[in-house]
């Protein structure tokens, strides 16, 4: 069942038959007669009089799809990835004071519904998370006293049915996709996790949190649901939260002018409410970031974010095309750690990291395109440096590509 959302978008830009940024490509707003004009301040490349996104190979953009391309064939074969524990756990900015507000807190699990795990490694199993994770609660580990890789032989999903669910590794899990699958899944349209309403797109329940565990080698590539991305977690409904946890070497598509997510794609969260992501590291440290058509670390359509006292570095858009996709290419690119799309949204981020990352297209650290040119981008207290846009980014913004409502409010920010 496609998001309302989604259905309103694809009439909205079958009605104008024009290429509109608003549509998804990386022009200007839209003036009154529906044709595209382009802010003062937009790209550091000269733009058309059409207002697309610069093109160097001269070649005209088309409309993209309403929703990410499914992706023909069978999944790639991938040799499983070993992971390594890590040494000790460290997740988000140190030097990050953001404040907290209750709703993106850790989960008290000192009380948990059920616990995975014998007090040995032994006995923390893939199929012990699986099914965990589908029977729901509040779930813990006993893994023994030392670091521990669990190596995921199988997507652990989320049954609809479910009120909550809550991972909490304690500071010594790691999940593995082992470079050969996508780690944990919730769906709340997808009939074989159960149907729980009719409004699937817009529904309370389950509320996902992952807290104090690393995902590792989460990988989706060849993996068409919902159009691909979330190479480590992809979820759509309910909502979903992160709290002091690690992504590290996640993979999803490397083209694809829409699908992203290299670590977390999110589709639709209960009543427009955001995801939150707090005191959280995506990547950091040269080879540990994510890999994705879009999106090195987050992406997402219509839906909201709070990123706080987190880091994100090293992660890359490694796609070409950007969004429609050019002529001849697959399309891709942009949001070396974060690309977000959709209407009426925002994208907050304070006390953050967001370094060393990387887009082929636009926006090395942040692609942000608001359809209706509603949406807003904030970036607070937060540092911003060296994160190459290759083809496109905002002019005065280093590493932003942005469309949408005045331009993006910067304070306390350092962006170079």
């Amino acid at each position: 069942m496609p998001s309302k959302r989604v259905v309103l978008y694809a009439v909205s830009c079958l009605a104008t038959g024009a290429l509109l940024s608003g549509c998804g490509a990386s022009g200007g707003p839209a003036g009154a007669s529906g044709q595209v004009t382009t802010p003062a301040a937009m790209t550091t490349a000269a733009v058309p009089p059409t207002g697309r996104v610069p093109d160097p190979t001269g070649t005209a953009t088309t409309a993209r799809p309403t929703r990410p391309p499914r992706h023909e064939g069978a999944p790639m074969s991938r040799a499983p990835r070993p992971t390594a524990p890590p040494a000790a756990f460290e997740a988000g900015n140190p030097r990050g004071n953001a404040p907290v507000p209750a709703a993106a807190r850790a989960v008290d699990t000192s009380h948990p519904t059920r616990t995975i795990g014998d007090g040995t490694p032994a006995g923390c199993t893939s199929a012990a998370v699986v099914a965990a994770v589908a029977a729901g609660g509040v779930i813990t580990f006993s893994c023994g006293p030392a670091p521990v890789v669990i190596t995921m032989k199988a997507t652990a999903k989320v049954r609809n049915a479910s009120a909550r669910v809550v991972l909490d590794g304690g500071g010594k899990v790691t999940l593995s996709g082992a470079g050969q699958r996508r780690i944990l899944y919730m769906d709340t349209c997808d009939q074989a996790q159960g149907w729980t309403t009719s409004h699937c797109q817009d529904q309370s329940a389950p509320e996902l949190t992952v807290q104090n565990l690393t995902f590792a080698d989460g990988d989706s590539t060849g993996d068409t649901a919902e159009g691909g991305g979330g190479g480590a977690v992809l979820v759509r409904g309910g909502r979903f939260k992160v709290a002091d946890s690690r992504f590290v070497r996640n993979r999803c598509d490397g083209t694809g002018p829409d699908l992203g997510g290299a670590a977390i794609r999110v589709l639709d969260q209960y009543q427009d409410l955001p995801v939150y992501v707090t005191g959280s590291t995506f990547g950091g440290a040269p080879g540990q970031g994510g890999s994705c058509s879009n999106g090195g670390a987050l992406s997402s359509i219509g839906v909201s974010w709070v990123v706080l006292n987190s880091v994100l570095t090293y992660n890359s858009a490694v796609g070409h095309g950007a969004n429609p996709a050019r002529g001849g290419t697959p399309g891709g690119g942009s949001g070396g750690a974060v690309y977000t799309d959709g209407n009426q949204y925002t994208v907050r981020v304070e006390g953050s990291l967001i370094a060393h990352n990387d887009a082929k297209e636009g926006g090395g650290a942040f692609f942000y395109v608001s359809n209706d040119r509603t949406g807003t981008l904030a970036v607070h207290s937060s540092t911003l440096r060296a994160n190459p846009s290759h083809g496109f980014e905002t002019a005065g913004f280093p590493g932003v590509f942005f469309i949408g409502a005045g331009k993006p409010d910067v304070s306390g920010a350092a962006l170079s």
